[in-house]
């Protein structure tokens, strides 16, 4: 039963009246400066020091969204992204600050852009010996579904610069306001140095709506506000250790967290939150989804910190019947075999072998093939058809990093080449209990790291490549080659959900994806936007003949040379064909920002 005393304690903390264990200071609440009342360009500016703040790629540049007006939509001249250079106590710093207004934060083509390159500045001026850091504000839905494939590789685009600047200087990323960081954009969350959350935050791969959507209210009621914020609330990040300072919605507060961030420089190799698998698999293993706990249990059995926890293994139940509520496993989702069968039939002889149930691996002369399959029996219920959930990101990061650490030291190191048919990330209550988003973070480094070691990373999709399931599986390889069939469909989100949220019917979305090549799920379309390195003619792609077995295994042998010869980071997708016609605002960023970064 609830009390009167946990009432007022409940309220204390979503007003800011008490962060990080203090006691209730309401007089902080009265005069404090909202932080979150501000626009994106005052959230910059409050946490720079007075009069340094300037603004890059800005709205006199004029450089919109090419892909919303066409679909009624009005763009914005800065495309909701507030890129500014400054100081933070005379330290140099980059800030980034998303426009929690524009269209929910959603990031689409020029916002991603914008954010890429200039962490990608940020980064060069550190080789060079002067460090940037950055500060990110995430107020995010995640991918601008306006504008799906070229906000997807937005994403992919963010993650490996925030990764390359990363060990250069700190990455601060804050979460202040109730719309949250997620979809993809978490993912960058979970890359962060330091991330720093006000009770009002939330963070989150997947939104309680879009869970019950596709899994019911049982499995998350999207109208429990309470049940919303004791799964990805400010507060409960920060207690188990997904967060590391929790503070008021106060401006002075922010900016004395982020400093103090900032001051701590960057952190040693190997003990980012992103490369601490072994945290991951051991948090994973106190789980037992058929049985899962309470959101608030976690507190206890996981710590505040990003350590192994002290509790041990819980034995899990698998199959048909181990869900902890009746209908729990419905999906509407399809499994797909091709997956399966592509993977065996490159194999070169070899059988498959089972990383886990769900993830498969073959070693042939030279190369490392890795799928994510369907696993019936799965006992993470919401990944049975499958879906990247957190076992899977575990077992991807874990053999990324094995076969990076085997071929230390040889004169060529594997290629590795990820077979894909992903329906999409897991949607489930315990996925986002336990941060997906940050199972997915670990899985895109451990990948990051095995492509700037030197290991050409090749992608075929044979299937589906939808959303945080092609975000952690694929989309950041060195060369991305399709199958040229009309069952491989390249998205950001199901076309029925992309309508939902987007409000249109499915049928409009076809009618305008006839001209906005980015709103597409047509593999042909897709291959016109820059990052196709190849779209392979098959006789039949769910069951692959002799012919096609050899021309897509020639194919590949091809990409690996190419990814060999070829930059170690994503830079080449701005400098296609594709890219050319088709991301002619992206490259138009690059050069703006190029050319702004150091003027003065």
């Amino acid at each position: 039963m609830t009390t009167t005393t946990d009432t007022a304690a409940e309220t204390a903390r979503a007003l800011g009246a008490t962060s990080d264990g203090r006691g209730v200071d309401w007089q902080r609440v009265l005069h404090r400066e909202s932080f979150l009342e501000l626009d994106a360009l005052a959230r910059a500016q409050v946490l720079l020091d007075d009069g340094s703040a300037r603004v890059l790629c800005g709205p006199f540049e004029r450089l919109e969204s090419p892909w919303l007006e066409p679909q009624d939509v009005t763009p914005q001249s800065d495309d909701g992204v507030v890129i500014a250079r400054g100081t933070i106590d005379g330290t140099a710093v980059l800030v980034v600050s998303i426009e929690q207004d524009f269209q929910g934060g959603g990031i689409g083509e020029v916002s991603g852009a914008k954010i890429a390159q200039a962490l990608r500045l940020a980064a060069a001026d550190g080789r060079t010996g002067t460090p940037v850091p950055a500060v990110l504000l995430l107020e995010t839905g995640g991918v601008r579904l306006q504008e799906g494939n070229l906000g997807l590789n937005a994403v992919a685009e963010i993650c490996s610069a925030l990764l390359e600047l990363r060990p250069l200087a700190p990455v601060v990323g804050v979460v202040a306001g109730s719309v949250g960081s997620f979809g993809g954009v978490s993912i960058a969350t979970g890359l962060c140095t330091h991330v720093i959350v006000t009770p009002e935050a939330r963070i989150g791969l997947n939104g309680a709506a879009v869970i019950e959507q596709e899994a019911g209210a049982e499995e998350f009621d999207s109208t429990d506000r309470r049940l919303i914020w004791a799964v990805d609330g400010g507060e409960q990040r920060r207690l188990t250790g997904l967060a590391d300072t929790l503070v008021a919605d106060d401006a002075d507060e922010l900016r004395d967290a982020v400093r103090r961030a900032i001051s701590a420089k960057t952190a040693s190799p190997g003990s980012y939150r992103s490369e601490r698998l072994d945290v991951l698999e051991a948090r994973l293993a106190t789980l037992d989804p058929a049985d899962p706990p309470e959101p608030s249990q976690l507190r206890e059995m996981w710590g505040d910190t990003y350590d192994v926890p002290s509790t041990g293994k819980t034995p899990r139940r698998r199959g048909s019947g181990s869900e902890p509520h009746s209908d729990a496993a419905h999906s509407s989702m399809q499994p797909s075999e091709r997956g399966r069968r592509w993977i065996t039939a490159l194999a070169d002889g070899t059988t498959p072998r089972p990383v886990i149930g769900s993830v498969l691996r073959a070693d042939t002369d030279g190369i490392v093939y890795l799928a994510v399959v369907p696993d019936p029996d799965n006992p993470f219920y919401r990944a049975r058809q499958g879906q990247v959930g957190l076992t899977e990101c575990a077992a991807l990061a874990r053999a990324m990093r094995e076969i990076t650490a085997q071929d230390e030291g040889a004169t060529e190191r594997r290629a590795i080449v990820a077979v894909v048919d992903l329906p999409s990330q897991a949607y489930g209550r315990i996925e986002e209990m336990a941060g997906l988003h940050q199972a997915i973070a670990t899985a895109i480094d451990a990948t990051e790291a095995a492509r700037v070691a030197g290991h050409p990373l090749v992608t075929l999709v044979v299937g589906q490549a939808l959303s945080g399931g092609f975000l952690t599986h694929g989309l950041q390889a060195s060369q991305i080659l399709a199958l040229d069939d009309p069952g491989v469909q390249i998205h950001a989100m199901h076309k029925q959900a992309a309508a939902h949220i987007t409000m249109r019917t499915v049928e409009q979305l076809d009618e305008l994806a006839k001209t906005i090549p980015p709103l597409s799920y047509d593999v042909r379309d897709w291959a016109t936007l820059g990052f196709c390195d190849g779209l392979l003619e098959v006789d039949d792609a769910e069951s692959p003949t002799d012919r096609d077995i050899t021309n897509v295994a020639q194919a590949i042998s091809d990409a690996i040379a190419r990814a060999r010869s070829g930059p170690t980071d994503l830079s080449n997708r701005l400098d296609s064909q594709g890219a050319e016609k088709n991301r002619k605002a992206s490259r138009a960023v690059r050069d703006t920002l190029a050319r702004q970064w150091n003027e003065h």
